[in-house]
């Protein structure tokens, strides 16, 4: 076990896509930004977790483009969640309820990642 404290998550994606990863992640999700260059952009998830989109031709690590990548996101409003996104054109899947007691949709980023919103159900 680690005799350390993790004080913060972050998951990069390496992207092909990058202005348009960037402008989902901010302009369709309203993520914060924490950080940013003209390559590489930090948002805020909460206190602890951050989801960065880094541009593939300026890093040593290239796209998945979407292959084996889901990004789970438990929401306090599926309902809302799932409004917001058709709202917004995200085409998100219907709401499904799932065998782990949760409600959950899906969205793709440009770069191809799926999002699975969800939500326990009590």
């Amino acid at each position: 076990m680690i005799d350390y404290k993790i004080k913060t998550l972050n998951t990069i994606l390496y992207c092909k896509n990058w202005k348009e990863s960037v402008e989902f992640y901010k302009e369709l999700l309203q993520l914060p930004i924490t950080f940013s260059t003209d390559w590489f952009v930090k948002f805020s998830l909460n206190e602890i977790s951050r989801l960065s989109i880094a541009d593939e031709r300026r890093a040593s690590v290239k796209s998945g483009q979407g292959k084996g990548i889901t990004i789970s996101l438990e929401v306090d409003n599926i309902e809302k969640a799932f409004c917001d996104a058709h709202t917004k054109e995200m085409n998100p899947t219907e709401i499904k309820r799932h065998a782990w007691n949760a409600k959950t949709f899906f969205l793709f980023d440009p770069e191809g990642n799926r999002l699975e919103i969800w939500q326990p159900v009590s």
